[in-house]
C-alpha cells in the first residue's frame, strides 16, 4: 500500500530564481559599494568612515553603482546562462571591464574629476566582481543540488513525451532528474523513449511515486485523458506531488511556446483568458516607446551623415528603403530601414528570405546588420505608433500568407505591434527556413503570453549587449 508521506521537496519557479539572482547580486553590489567608500574614507583626514562622511563626501550618483553593476550583468539573468560557471565568469569579467572603461572615459572627460574618487571606484569594481562570483558559485551549487533533488516521472509517452525527453537531453546542467515514463498503452510498457523506460500504466502511478521517490509529475498525454488517470493525478497531488503540464515545463526550460504540441483553442485560453494586457501596461509601453523613439531618432541624426556616405560609396543610392509590412491586427504600414542589400536583391519580383551569410548583403550592410545600425530609422515607425521598441519582427504580407499555411498559430504574432527588437531576436539567429521561422514563432508567442514592462526592459538591455558584442541578427 502506498505511503501517505507528503513530499516536501523545495522548488523555485523560474521567476523566483530570477528574483533570487537579483537580490543576491544587489546585496553583493551594496557590500562592494560600502567597501569602496570605506577605502575612500581611509584617505580622508577629517571624517573617516562615518555617517558624516556619507553625507558630505559621497555624491548621490555614487549610490547608483550597484544598479549599474546589475545592468552590466543582464546577460546572466537568463537562467540557462546563469547555471553555467564558465559563462558566469566571462560575463562578470566583461561587466568589470566595461565598468572600468566607462569610469576612465567619465574621469578623463569630466570637468570635475576630483569628485570621482579613483580608489573607491576601483575597489568597487574589484569587490563587485569577486563577491558576485562568490554568490553565483553558491547559486550554481544550489541550482545543481536542487536539480538532483527534483525527481520527475513523465505521464504519457507519446509525441509530447518524446519531445520533452529530447529537450531534457540537450540541457546542461540538468534542472531535474528525469526518472522514467508511464503510459496506459500496454504495447509501450517495457519499451524506451529516448533511453528512458516506460515502466507501467497509470494504475501503478502512486506506487511508483513512492518506490522511486518522485517529487514531480509531468503530464504529457496526447489526446483525451482517461477519467481514472485524472483521479490518480489528483490523488498524487493530495500527497504533495507537484503536477505540471508538458507545455508549461517546455516554456520554463526553453523560454518558448511548443506550437506543435498545443490544442486548437490554445490562443483563446492563453491570450484571452490568461494573458490579457491591462491599460496600465499599454500606457506604460507606449510611454517607453515614445521616450525610446525620441532617443533613437537623436542617435539617427548623429549617425546619418556617416552611414549615408558609407552606403553611397559602397553601393550607391538609395540610402533608405521602404517596404510594406504587417502590423498589429494585420494592418499594413511602410517600414523604413537603411539599405543593406544590393538594389537588385529581388530582381525576380518575388520575396526571398535573408540568410545569415546572404550574398545579396553589401559590405557596409554586413557591418550595419552586425551592429543593428540598419534598424535605427525604424524609430520613426515607433514614434508614429506603427511599431513598438519590443515585439515580434515585422513581416511581409507574402510571408505571413505562406507561413500561416505551414506553421500552427502563426498569425497569433499579429496580436501585438511588431518591434525593432524582441524575445526571438535576442535568443535566435536568422530564420532562413520554415523550421527556423517556427522556432522564432515559439519565442514570439512566449513574449506575447508573458509580456510586461520589466520583460521589455530586459530585452532592451540584452539588445544593447548584443549590439556591443556585434552579434546582430
Amino acid at each position: 500500500m502506498a505511503s501517505d508521506t507528503t513530499k516536501t521537496t523545495w522548488r523555485l519557479r523560474p521567476g523566483e530564481q530570477r528574483a533570487l539572482l537579483l537580490l543576491g547580486d544587489f546585496f553583493m553590489a551594496v557590500l562592494a559599494l560600502l567597501g569602496g567608500i570605506y577605502v575612500w574614507s581611509t584617505g580622508d583626514k577629517w571624517l573617516k568612515f562615518s555617517l558624516e562622511f556619507f553625507r558630505v563626501r559621497v555624491d548621490s550618483w555614487f549610490y547608483l553603482l550597484p544598479f549599474v553593476w546589475m545592468l552590466l550583468l543582464v546577460e546572466i539573468y537568463d537562467l540557462h546562462r546563469a547555471a553555467h560557471w564558465s559563462r558566469t565568469i566571462r560575463a562578470v569579467f566583461l561587466a568589470a571591464l566595461i565598468g572600468g572603461i566607462a569610469y576612465l572615459l567619465i574621469y578623463f572627460t569630466s570637468s570635475e574629476p576630483e569628485r570621482i574618487n579613483r580608489r573607491a571606484i576601483a575597489v568597487f569594481i574589484v569587490l563587485a566582481g569577486l563577491l558576485t562570483l562568490l554568490w553565483r558559485w553558491v547559486y550554481i551549487s544550489f541550482y545543481r543540488s536542487q536539480g538532483n533533488l527534483r525527481r520527475v516521472l513523465v505521464v504519457g509517452a507519446g509525441g509530447n513525451g518524446r519531445t520533452l525527453a529530447e529537450i531534457y537531453k540537450t540541457i546542461n546542467p540538468a534542472p531535474f532528474k528525469l526518472v522514467a515514463f508511464i503510459d496506459d498503452d500496454p504495447e509501450k510498457i517495457g519499451t524506451y523513449v529516448e533511453g528512458y523506460r516506460i515502466l507501467a500504466g497509470s494504475d501503478r502511478l502512486l506506487r511508483l511515486v513512492d518506490e522511486l521517490n518522485i517529487s514531480e509529475l509531468v503530464v504529457s498525454i496526447t489526446g483525451e485523458m482517461l477519467g481514472e488517470t485524472f483521479q490518480i493525478l489528483l490523488d498524487a497531488q493530495e500527497r504533495g506531488i507537484e503536477i505540471i503540464r508538458m507545455a508549461t515545463l517546455y516554456e520554463e526550460l526553453l523560454g518558448r511556446v511548443p506550437i506543435h504540441h498545443l490544442e486548437s483553442d490554445w490562443v483563446i485560453r492563453s491570450f484571452v483568458d490568461e494573458a490579457r494586457s491591462g491599460s496600465f501596461f499599454e500606457i506604460g509601453k507606449r510611454f517607453l516607446d515614445i521616450i525610446g523613439s525620441v532617443v533613437g531618432l537623436l542617435i539617427l541624426l548623429i549617425f546619418l551623415p556617416f552611414l549615408a556616405l558609407a552606403i553611397i560609396i559602397d553601393s550607391g543610392m538609395p540610402v533608405f528603403y521602404w517596404q510594406e509590412r504587417l502590423g498589429r491586427g494585420g494592418r499594413e504600414f511602410n517600414i523604413i530601414k537603411f539599405r543593406t542589400m544590393r538594389q537588385d536583391a529581388e530582381s525576380t519580383g518575388k520575396p526571398q528570405m535573408a540568410g545569415e551569410h546572404d550574398p545579396r548583403i553589401t559590405r557596409v550592410g554586413n557591418f550595419m546588420r552586425a551592429t543593428r545600425l540598419d534598424e535605427i530609422p525604424q524609430f520613426w515607425n515607433v514614434l508614429r505608433g506603427e511599431m513598438s521598441i519590443v515585439g515580434p519582427r515585422a513581416e511581409r504580407a507574402a510571408w505571413v500568407a505562406t507561413f500561416q499555411e505551414e506553421i500552427p498559430f502563426y498569425r497569433a504574432r499579429l496580436l501585438v505591434k511588431p518591434g525593432i527588437t524582441g524575445w526571438a531576436q535576442i535568443n535566435y539567429g536568422y530564420a532562413s527556413t520554415v523550421e527556423d521561422t517556427a522556432v522564432k514563432l515559439e519565442y514570439d508567442l512566449y513574449y506575447i503570453k508573458h509580456r510586461s514592462i520589466a520583460m521589455d526592459i530586459v530585452i532592451i538591455l540584452r539588445t544593447i549587449s548584443t549590439v556591443l558584442g556585434r552579434k546582430g541578427r
